[in-house]
């Protein structure tokens, strides 16, 4: 069964996000009033699994693998049957 998965990618609290600094400092000289912009990446992979929980596992292994870094990186897993 083919399964979506939605996996965003973002800085833990307390690293540096440059492009959401610049961002944010563009959209204030826009004139909006902006307290923060934060980064992020989504991936959106079809993927082939037995079932929801293998699609989440292989999931956490992508991210642990390639998508994220443990490091700087926090990330959300969301597993939805594809239609």
């Amino acid at each position: 069964m083919k399964h979506r998965l939605r996996i965003e990618v973002c800085l833990k609290p307390g690293h540096s996000d440059p492009e959401g600094e610049t961002t944010a400092g563009l959209l204030k000289e826009l004139g909006y009033r902006v307290d923060s912009v934060n980064m992020s990446k989504v991936y959106s992979i079809v993927l082939e699994a037995a079932s929801r929980k293998e699609a989440g596992t292989k999931a956490e292994e992508m991210c642990k693998r390639l998508l994220a870094n443990p490091t700087k990186d926090d990330y959300a897993i969301v597993v939805e049957a594809e239609r």
